[in-house]
C-alpha cells in the first residue's frame, strides 16, 4: 500500500445525466414557467465529467505554477532541435540531396512549432493544493493525472534547480514517499515559493508521521 491515489482520464466512464420531471396535468393554466437564474446558469454551463474528476478538493482551488515553466520547456526543446537541423541537414544534404535536407528541416520546424505552442498548456496544467491531511497534485494535458499524497507518507522533501532553471528563477519541489513508484513533484515554482512550500510540507510530514 503506497498511500498515493492516481486518477487517469482514460479510465473515466460517461455518467448518466439526471433530468427532473414535473408532475403533469394542472387544472389551471398558469402560463409559461420562468427559469430561475440558478437553473439558467447550470443549463448554460454544465460541468463536464472530466472537469469534475480532476477538480480541486472541496472548498479548495489549485495553486498554479509560474508561467516561466513554459519557457523552460521551450528552451529544452530548442537545445536538441538546433543541432539536428544544422548537423543533420548538412549530413543529409552532402550524402543524399539538399531537397531531403530541406524536408528534414521542415519536419523538425513543425515539431518544434507544435511543441512550442503546447508548452504553455502543459505548464498551465500543473497545480497543487494543500489539504488538511493530504497534498493534491494535478498535471497533464493529453493524459491528465491527479495524485493524492498523504503527509504521513512523506519521507524526504527537497528543492532542486538545474542551471537553466536557476537562470529563469524557478525550482522544483520533489516529494519522496515510502514504497511507491510515483515521483510526486511540483516544477516551475519561484525560489521563495519553493522554499516556503518545502518547509511547510516537511513540518506536516513530521507532524503526521508521529501522530501528533
Amino acid at each position: 500500500m503506497t498511500g498515493i491515489v492516481e486518477f487517469d482520464a482514460s479510465e473515466q466512464s460517461a455518467s448518466p445525466v439526471a433530468t427532473d420531471t414535473e408532475p403533469g396535468g394542472s387544472a389551471e393554466n398558469t402560463g409559461p414557467r420562468r427559469e430561475s437564474a440558478e437553473e439558467a446558469s447550470v443549463a448554460a454551463a454544465p460541468v463536464s465529467s472530466v472537469a469534475a474528476a480532476f477538480a480541486a478538493p472541496a472548498h479548495m482551488t489549485w495553486t498554479r505554477v509560474s508561467p516561466r515553466l513554459a519557457w523552460y520547456r521551450r528552451l529544452l526543446l530548442l537545445a536538441p532541435a538546433l543541432p539536428v537541423v544544422v548537423l543533420g541537414g548538412a549530413v543529409v544534404g552532402l550524402w543524399w540531396s539538399w531537397q531531403w535536407a530541406g524536408a528534414l528541416a521542415g519536419l523538425v520546424a513543425l515539431v518544434v512549432a507544435v511543441s512550442w505552442l503546447a508548452a504553455r498548456s502543459e505548464a498551465r496544467a500543473w497545480g497543487y493544493a494543500e489539504g488538511h491531511t493530504d497534498l493534491y497534485l494535478t498535471y497533464g494535458v493529453i493524459v491528465r493525472q491527479l495524485i493524492v499524497v498523504p503527509y504521513g507518507r512523506m519521507q524526504v522533501v527537497d528543492v532542486t534547480s538545474n542551471l537553466l532553471e536557476q537562470v529563469l528563477g524557478i525550482a522544483t519541489v520533489r516529494v519522496r514517499t515510502a514504497a511507491t513508484t510515483v515521483d510526486p513533484r511540483i516544477p516551475g515554482l519561484r525560489f521563495d515559493d519553493a522554499v516556503v512550500l518545502r518547509d511547510r510540507l516537511a513540518t506536516r510530514s513530521e507532524t503526521f508521521s508521529t501522530g501528533l
